[in-house]
């Protein structure tokens, strides 16, 4: 068990306007390589945010500042153990190439979601997946956008 130090926000690398069930997800992460998933043995993320902005938890967990071994979940490799991962359903235009495609109702919801927990994880930084991955994921610049929500300096993750 660790201490939450990180919320990280991913895309789900789909097509726009393309709806994405917790099933779905589920299969792409734990369904052995062979059937086409990635083998592993929790999802990636903790909650999805839908297209209009219904979240969907994916993985229990408590809230408090403590990630426990059922919480852990594989949204981005060497940190899972200090994180908390959330997507958004898109990231992609309809040729593949990333595009903040977050509907007005996902970027609410985010907001909503970002500020709320904050609140309970005062101690935490906010991230995009790709601070630690070589990814466009979440397909936005979260820094720019979590100053335009106003979330303090302290919670702003910065690459060193």
């Amino acid at each position: 068990m660790n201490k939450l130090e990180l919320l990280v926000i991913h895309c789900t690398a789909t097509p726009e306007y393309r709806e994405v069930s917790s099933d779905e997800i589920r299969r792409w992460h734990t369904n052995p390589v062979s059937k086409g998933g990635r083998g592993w043995k929790q999802v990636g993320y903790s909650e999805v945010i839908h297209l209009d902005g219904k979240i969907e938890k994916l993985v229990k967990y408590n809230d408090d500042n403590i990630v426990d071994v059922w919480e852990v979940t594989n949204g981005a490799s060497g940190i899972n153990s200090k994180s908390r991962h959330i997507v958004y359903v898109g990231g992609c235009d309809k040729n593949g190439k990333p595009k903040d495609t977050r509907t007005e109702e996902q970027k609410k919801t985010l907001e909503m979601y970002v500020k709320a927990h904050t609140l309970l994880q005062p101690q935490w930084k906010i991230a995009g997946h790709y601070h630690f991955a070589n990814k466009a994921c979440p397909s936005f610049d979260v820094e720019k956008w979590l100053k335009s929500i106003n979330i303090q300096e302290k919670n702003i993750f910065k690459k060193k």
